[in-house]
């Protein structure tokens, strides 16, 4: 593909995920790195959410696109171009998933979630988790940790702010279901995130600055709000 010129990227950026789509399909290849830079981040936490591992989250987002391209004139427009590529992301990283289940034997399964659990029990140093880095790798540590089917609800709804609809479309589920594993999920989260704040807090929190409590307590207040909205 040839290489987009600086002032040709600059107004494509503002053209809309279907005008780049036409434009792609005509010829100028070269735009659909707009399409690639635009979902990166999506894919690659959609697709991480599922399989939990970086390389592989990456060989997916590889995949997905190639994917996408191959069959852009399949894509009708009857759904958001976001959900159509998103949806191809979670089905390529499901299907790796099977596959990764069905290889591995149960020993070597139960050794690596012992081991996963091992790592998540050191306590690194308070003052680290006084910071909004720790508060960041608490929180990601606690979607990673969720059962399968909710891992990737929150990561869409709550990481990515896709809507309920878009989250329902990209996995395939009804827009209820959604809502009932998102509100789990958060209620999983907030158990995981106290049981691990929880033995330190006494050391911790008198040091604290007061932007640092700003933000655990409105994390904490926007998982309750979360959760409680579904009644």
């Amino acid at each position: 593909m040839e290489t987009i010129d600086i002032l040709k990227t600059a107004v494509a950026e503002r053209w809309s995920d279907l005008e780049v789509i036409d434009r792609v399909k005509a010829g100028e290849t070269a735009l659909y790195e707009i399409i690639m830079r635009r979902y990166n981040q999506r894919l690659y936490r959609v697709a991480r959410a599922i399989l939990r591992d970086d390389a592989e989250a990456e060989d997916v987002m590889q995949d997905a696109y190639v994917r996408a391209y191959q069959h852009l004139y399949q894509y009708a427009g009857e759904a958001h171009f976001s959900i159509w590529l998103t949806r191809i992301a979670v089905n390529e990283a499901l299907h790796r998933l099977r596959l990764r289940k069905r290889s591995q034997q149960l020993e070597d399964m139960e050794q690596e979630e012992e081991g996963t659990m091992s790592g998540a029990e050191t306590s690194p140093d308070p003052e680290h988790r006084a910071s909004i880095a720790e508060l960041g790798r608490l929180l990601e540590e606690a979607v990673l940790g969720l059962p399968d089917q909710y891992r990737a609800v929150v990561m869409m709804r709550d990481v990515e702010e896709m809507t309920t609809a878009e989250t329902a479309a990209a996995l395939d589920l009804t827009e209820q279901n959604v809502r009932v594993r998102l509100h789990r999920g958060h209620a999983m989260m907030r158990g995981s995130i106290f049981a691990r704040a929880g033995a330190i807090s006494g050391n911790a929190f008198p040091f604290m600055a007061v932007r640092c409590d700003r933000v655990v307590f409105g994390v904490f207040a926007r998982l309750g709000e979360a959760g409680s909205s579904l009644e």
